[in-house]
């Protein structure tokens, strides 16, 4: 049940038909693995702290960097030198003492991550580097969780959603392959803080709609984000059955 106080905090999405009390129970009783805690993973934390998303566990290696700041808003000036994770479990302790946080303060290798995988109900992939986002991806697929996978550089940005419960979902190496040898992270290439922040909060929006079942998902559909020209483009992404990960090519 929820309790006076929780009927009050999430009074005004529990408005919402789609939402009501039933899937404000779901999202309660909700687990979700957050891998990064930067740009998108600090909008993502946010607000499904805020949405009463009942267990966080925030996975990130890093310490908070002055260069930090202009983007991911979780952290602030006290927090520089601190563990990112430490530095958000403050934030979001603050913001919604009823959610519960777990911590992953050091990289994840195959075991741990596939342990903190089967541990949650679905995962956001909030991190800036190819070779993560693949064994995400592996670890979902083989755990059947569902992947909330968003990207930004520069001033462009990428969101899906890749689901392994469903039959005609694809995954994220049925998109990417194996990806690009001369892959950039922002703090080459640059980044505008207000684009991370909204592909961050799409990311927890596709997140709630999962959790509490409302809405249509983004799978099997990428959502490109162009801010210099303010656009958004959205792309079929079909299932590929020779992918090496979630099809016929597994193990080949």
């Amino acid at each position: 049940m929820l309790s006076d106080d929780e009927l009050l905090r999430y009074s005004r999405q529990i408005l919402l038909s789609q939402i009501d009390v039933d899937g404000q129970l779901r999202l309660k009783h909700s687990r979700v693995l957050i891998v990064g805690l930067g740009g998108l993973g600090s909008p993502v934390a946010l607000y499904l702290a805020a949405a009463g998303v009942g267990e966080l566990h925030l996975a990130d290696f890093d310490a908070v960097d002055l260069t930090n700041l202009q983007r991911q808003i979780v952290h602030d000036s006290q927090g520089i030198g601190r563990s990112k994770v430490d530095s958000a479990m403050a934030r979001l302790a603050a913001l919604n003492p009823q959610v519960r946080l777990q911590a992953h303060r050091t990289a994840l290798d195959a075991d741990s991550l596939a342990a903190a995988v089967a541990a949650v109900d679905l995962v956001l992939d909030c991190c800036d580097n190819f070779g993560t986002r693949e064994a995400v991806n592996a670890a979902c697929v083989a755990a059947g969780k569902p992947l909330v996978s968003g990207a930004a550089i520069r001033l462009e940005g990428q969101l899906s959603v890749f689901d392994p419960r469903r039959d005609d979902s694809p995954c994220y190496h049925c998109l990417y392959g194996h990806g690009s040898e001369a892959e950039l992270t922002c703090s080459e290439a640059g980044v505008v803080g207000p684009l991370v922040g909204l592909v961050g909060s799409l990311q927890a929006l596709e997140a709630l709609k999962l959790l509490a079942g409302f809405g249509e998902p983004l799978v099997g559909r990428l959502l490109l984000v162009d801010a210099l020209g303010s656009r958004f483009r959205e792309l079929r992404v079909k299932r590929d059955p020779g992918c090496a990960v979630c099809g016929g090519g597994r193990g080949e």
